[in-house]
C-alpha cells in the first residue's frame, strides 16, 4: 500500500510540476503579446474608458484658404510605426518608393534599425522620427496635411481612442517639419476620412455621432479647417463598430470611387448597394457623377480587405485576402480603374499582425505630401456634348507649392480629335491669379475629343489632368455643325516693302455676322501691326464691307510668311501674308555688320559686340522670353535649351536678327 501511496504521489507531484510549467509558459506568452496586438482596435479596458483629449489645443481656422490633399496626389514619403504593423518586406519596397518616415521609441530604434537592413530596406530613404505611441493606427492618428493657401500645415484633431501618445502625434510632426498646426475641436479619424483634394470629402455617419450629432458644427468645422465642401457623409454599410470608410470604399481620382461589392444573399448587400446608389447619382467636383468601381469580396470569415489599399504615388498597394480568386479579381479592378498604375499585391501572414477585414496595409501607414508639389487644377473640365463654338478654351489653374517659377513653354493642352494624333495647345496667362487658358481647335462637328493638361516648373517636377494623361483623358463630343464662312475678298496679301496694305471682308452668306477680332496668327517671326476704323466686335450685314489696314513691325529673314486671324461668330479664318524678297533689303544684315554675337551654341552668358541699344530675344515659336537694354553680356542661364533668335538694335537705329541656340 505504502508502494501505491509512493507513486500517487510521484504522479501528482509530476502532474503539479507539469501544471506549473504550463503555467508559466502560458504567462510568459500573455506577457510577450505586445500591447499592439492586444489593443488591436478596442480592448475591454478601453471601450470603457472614454476619449480624452488631455494634450489637444483648439485654434482658430486657417486664415488662408485650406486645402486637404488627396492620397492620390504626389507624395514625398510614407509614415510607419515600429513595432511594425506591416511586414519588413513592404518597408523595403516603401522605402524604393519614396521616403520612410518610422515613427519609433528611442529603445526600440536599434532594433527596428537591424529589421529594416536585414530585410533590405534602403536606409537612404528612412528617417526615424522618436516619438512614443500606443498602436500601429498611423492612419487614424496621423496628421492630416493640408495647404494654406502655398504653404504645408497640420490640421489636428481629437484621436477617436483613449491613446494620449497616439494623439499627440499631430504636434511631433508640426515639431518635426516646424508648420504650423491648427487645432479643430472634432473627434475624428483618419481611417473614416477620404478627400478629392478639391474640396470633396467623405466619412460615414460615425462622425456626427461622435460629435453630439451636431451636423451643422461637423460641416461648418470641415470646411473652415480643412476646406472641405460639400462633405459627403453617408450610412456605415459593414455595421461594423469600428465604421471607417476606408474598410469599404475608396477614392482612386477625383471622379472615380471604389467600393466593396457583397453576395446578394449576404445580409449587408443592400447597405453597400445603397451607398454605391449615392455615389452613383452624386456629381464628383468635375461636375458629372462619379464613376464606381465595385470590387467582390465573400463576405463571412473569407479575408478580403481590398478597399484598405496605399495609393502611394504611382503604385497601389492592395493588401491580399485568403481567396486566390477574389485576389486577382481585385487586382484586376485596380488595374482597369487605374492605367498606368503598378498594382502590387500584398500578403501578410505574420500571426500578431496579419490583415483583417476591417483592417489593413491602409490603417497602419499615411502618406506624407509633397510639400513643393506642383498642382495642376483644372476644374472647368469639358465633357458630354458641347455646344458649338469654333474653339474650346481649356482653363488651368498651375501652383506651385515648391516656390519655383512654372515652365511657361511648359503648360500645355494635349488634344486628339476623332481618334487622331495628339496636338499641342500652348497655355497662356488670363489675368487671374496662377490661371492659364489654351485652345482646343480643328474640329468639325459630332467630333469626339480626347484631352489632358500638363505642366511643369522649374523644380523639376511634372503633373498632369488627368493623372492618367493619354490613358485615360478627358473627353468630350462637339455638338453638330454645318459651317457657314463668310467670304473674304483678299485671300493673298504680298508685301513688296514696308508699306502697309489693305483687304477687305465682306458678307456674302445669307445673314448678318459679327467680326469679334483680328489679329496676327504667327507664323515664324515675321510680326504685323493691324489697322482698322471699325470698333470690334463689327456686325456686316449681307453684302456690307469692312477694310482693315495691316502693316509690318518686324521682319526676319528666311520667314517669308505671315498670317492673319480674322474671328467672327461663324467661323475662323486664317488669311497667308507673303513678304516679296525686296522686303529683306531692311534688314541688311551690312547695316550692323559690327554687332557680333557669341558663342553658338551659347551656354549661360551671351556676349555681343557694338554699341548695343537694347537686345530681345525671341523663342522658337516668336514670343519675347527677354528683353535688355545697353548691356553687352546678357545672363541667359534661364533659359531653356533649344532655338532662339536675338534682336540686337544699335543706338544708329540699325537691327539685325541672329539665330542662336542654347545648350
Amino acid at each position: 500500500m505504502s508502494l501505491i501511496i509512493k507513486k500517487m504521489k510521484k504522479i501528482l507531484l509530476s502532474l503539479v510540476a507539469f501544471a506549473l510549467v504550463l503555467s508559466i509558459k502560458v504567462n510568459a506568452q500573455e506577457q510577450k503579446t505586445p500591447d499592439w496586438k492586444r489593443w488591436h482596435y478596442l480592448s475591454e479596458e478601453e471601450m470603457n474608458t472614454p476619449v480624452r483629449a488631455e494634450n489637444f489645443v483648439e485654434t482658430d481656422p486657417p486664415t488662408g484658404t485650406p486645402r486637404f490633399v488627396a492620397e492620390f496626389e504626389p507624395m514625398q514619403g510614407v509614415m510607419i510605426r515600429y513595432p511594425l504593423g506591416i511586414p519588413t518586406s513592404l518597408v523595403a519596397q516603401l522605402s524604393n518608393n519614396c521616403h520612410v518616415y518610422c515613427i519609433v521609441s528611442t529603445s526600440y530604434q536599434s532594433q527596428a534599425q537591424n529589421s529594416f537592413q536585414s530585410a533590405g530596406v534602403n536606409m537612404d530613404n528612412v528617417t526615424f522620427v522618436n516619438a512614443a505611441s500606443d498602436s500601429y493606427w498611423v492612419r487614424d492618428y496621423g496628421p492630416w496635411y493640408i495647404f494654406e493657401d502655398r504653404h504645408p500645415a497640420i490640421v489636428d484633431n481629437i484621436y477617436n481612442r483613449p491613446r494620449p501618445n497616439d494623439d499627440n502625434m499631430s504636434g511631433v510632426f508640426a515639431n518635426f517639419w516646424n508648420i504650423p498646426m491648427y487645432g479643430m475641436n472634432l473627434q475624428h479619424t483618419g481611417g473614416n476620412m477620404m478627400e478629392d483634394g478639391r474640396g470633396h470629402g467623405v466619412s460615414d455617419d460615425l462622425v456626427f455621432q461622435e460629435n453630439g450629432n451636431n451636423e451643422t458644427n461637423v460641416r461648418n468645422k470641415m470646411r473652415d479647417y480643412l476646406g472641405i465642401d460639400p462633405y459627403h457623409v453617408t450610412i456605415d454599410p459593414q455595421g461594423d463598430y469600428i465604421a471607417h470608410v476606408d474598410c469599404w470604399g475608396k477614392y482612386l481620382a477625383p471622379d472615380k470611387i471604389l467600393i466593396a461589392q457583397l453576395p446578394q444573399s449576404n445580409p449587408r448587400y443592400q447597405y453597400y448597394e445603397q451607398v454605391a446608389e449615392y455615389f452613383e447619382t452624386t456629381n464628383c467636383c468635375w461636375g458629372y457623377p462619379y464613376h464606381i468601381y465595385r470590387v467582390q469580396e465573400p463576405g463571412g470569415s473569407t479575408l478580403a480587405p481590398y478597399t484598405n489599399s496605399l495609393i502611394l504615388n504611382k503604385t497601389v498597394y492592395v493588401p491580399m485576402g485568403s481567396n486566390t480568386t477574389y485576389n486577382n479579381q481585385a487586382i484586376q479592378v485596380y488595374q482597369e480603374a487605374m492605367p498606368g498604375y503598378e498594382i502590387i499585391g500584398v500578403t501578410n501572414n505574420d500571426y500578431y499582425i496579419s490583415w483583417e477585414n476591417t483592417d489593413a496595409l491602409h490603417c497602419r501607414t499615411r502618406g506624407v505630401m509633397d510639400f513643393g508639389m506642383l498642382f495642376v487644377d483644372h476644374r472647368d473640365v469639358k465633357f458630354g456634348v458641347q455646344e458649338w463654338q469654333d474653339s474650346i478654351a481649356i482653363t488651368s489653374k498651375f501652383i506651385a507649392y515648391s516656390g519655383q517659377d512654372l515652365k511657361q513653354d511648359s503648360l500645355l493642352v494635349y488634344y486628339s480629335i476623332d481618334g487622331g494624333e495628339y496636338q499641342v495647345a500652348h497655355m497662356t496667362a488670363t489675368g487671374e491669379p496662377d490661371e492659364y487658358v489654351g485652345y482646343i481647335k480643328g474640329y468639325e462637328g459630332d467630333s469626339e475629343i480626347n484631352y489632358y493638361v500638363f505642366g511643369a516648373d522649374e523644380s523639376g517636377r511634372r503633373y498632369t489632368q488627368p493623372v492618367f494623361a493619354e490613358m485615360e483623358p478627358h473627353h468630350f463630343t462637339m455638338e453638330s455643325h454645318t459651317p457657314i464662312t463668310p467670304t473674304i475678298s483678299v485671300n493673298e496679301i504680298t508685301f513688296e516693302d514696308y508699306t502697309p496694305a489693305t483687304f477687305t471682308i465682306t458678307n456674302e452668306t445669307a445673314n448678318p455676322f459679327t467680326i469679334n477680332d483680328i489679329s496676327e496668327d504667327v507664323i515664324g517671326l515675321n510680326y504685323l501691326y493691324i489697322e482698322t476704323n471699325a470698333t470690334l466686335p463689327a456686325t456686316l450685314a449681307v453684302g456690307e464691307s469692312m477694310e482693315v489696314t495691316v502693316g509690318i513691325s518686324l521682319v526676319v529673314k528666311g520667314y517669308i510668311q505671315t498670317a492673319i486671324k480674322v474671328e467672327s461668330d461663324l467661323a475662323t479664318q486664317v488669311i497667308p501674308v507673303f513678304m516679296n524678297e525686296e522686303i529683306f533689303d531692311g534688314v541688311d544684315e551690312n547695316n550692323v555688320a559690327s554687332l557680333e554675337v557669341y558663342p553658338n551654341p551659347m551656354n549661360n552668358t551671351l556676349y555681343i559686340n557694338g554699341d548695343v541699344k537694347d537686345v530681345t530675344i525671341f523663342n522658337a515659336v516668336g514670343q519675347q522670353v527677354m528683353f535688355v537694354e545697353g548691356r553687352n553680356e546678357i545672363n541667359v542661364e534661364d533659359l531653356n535649351e533649344g532655338m532662339y533668335f536675338v534682336r540686337i538694335s544699335d543706338k544708329r537705329g540699325n537691327s539685325v536678327v541672329k539665330k542662336i541656340v542654347k545648350k
